[in-house]
């Protein structure tokens, strides 16, 4: 692949469905705005069976479903993929982020860099499975799919 092709295989602008957002804290905030400032600004996204990019793309909810909507210059597809294998990581992930943010105020460093360590590991985790979600449909590299989680997490499902 040349440096043009990957350079086209990239998401332009990224938008989250404003009904399928959960209630967030300031620091899940300000975490998902350094999520779409950092995915903007760098990442690879290249969806099966399209020519290149650079792409628009919609998360939201659908029927209990996760929905990248995803549209370029000669590809505009839906896909929709399960959040069963995502709820126990996503769950985890927040119960760690809490610990966390709530040490940030209170606690010594080697415990705020063991949550941030457990933390960055449990990431690591929906990072890839998403990716192992995506297989066959749409490539990314771990930074995008880590951005990409994070914005997923963003996302509440009602049930």
């Amino acid at each position: 692949m040349s440096t043009a092709d990957s350079a086209s295989h990239r998401i332009k602008s990224i938008e989250i469905d404003e009904d399928s957002l959960a209630a967030a804290s300031r620091d899940q905030e300000q975490e998902r705005q350094v999520a779409i400032f950092d995915l903007l600004d760098g990442n690879y996204f290249e969806p099966a069976e399209a020519s290149g990019g650079p792409y628009d793309i919609k998360l939201s909810l659908v029927e209990n479903r996760l929905a990248f909507d995803i549209v370029g210059p000669d590809y505009a597809k839906r896909h929709l993929l399960s959040l069963s294998p995502f709820r126990g990581v996503i769950k985890d992930y927040f119960m760690i982020c809490d610990s966390y943010y709530s040490a940030i105020r209170s606690s010594t460093p080697q415990q705020i860099e063991a949550l941030d360590m457990g933390r960055r590991g449990l990431h690591n985790e929906g990072s890839n499975l998403l990716r192992e979600r995506l297989e066959g449909k749409v490539k990314t590299d771990l930074d995008t799919a880590r951005r990409l989680f994070t914005l997923i997490c963003a996302l509440h499902w009602r049930g």
